[in-house]
């Protein structure tokens, strides 16, 4: 699903941390939501349109795991990254945001053979 090889990381500076975070959760929500979309549109049976926003959504996506990429390359298994509710918050939402595009592109496809 995602495209591994293209991932480019940079540096991330402390001071810049908290926006690089809150890009994460922008990203990861922003991917669970048009997965979610994608998904209602597949029960109206417009799986074009289903199909386009689930592409939406990996892009969405994608963005987001270059970024966690990016702060895990920055802290290069030493533990410099500070750890914080807001990090750890952002990491969820990139978790929950991968497994509900599963699910979703999952049901898409069980509600193309239904109909």
């Amino acid at each position: 699903m995602f495209d591994l090889d293209n991932i480019t990381a940079e540096p991330v500076q402390e001071n810049d941390l908290e926006e690089v975070v809150m890009g994460l959760i922008i990203n990861s929500g922003q991917a669970r939501s048009l997965a979610y979309m994608a998904l209602k549109q597949a029960k109206q049976g417009d799986f074009e349109t289903a199909r386009a926003t689930m592409e939406q959504s990996r892009i969405a996506l994608s963005e987001a795991h270059r970024v966690q990429t990016q702060l895990i390359e920055s802290d290069e298994g030493e533990g410099k990254m500070k750890v914080s509710l807001v990090l750890v918050h952002a990491q969820d939402h990139l978790m929950t945001s991968m497994l509900a595009r599963e699910l979703v592109a999952e049901l898409i496809e069980l509600h193309e053979k239904v109909q």
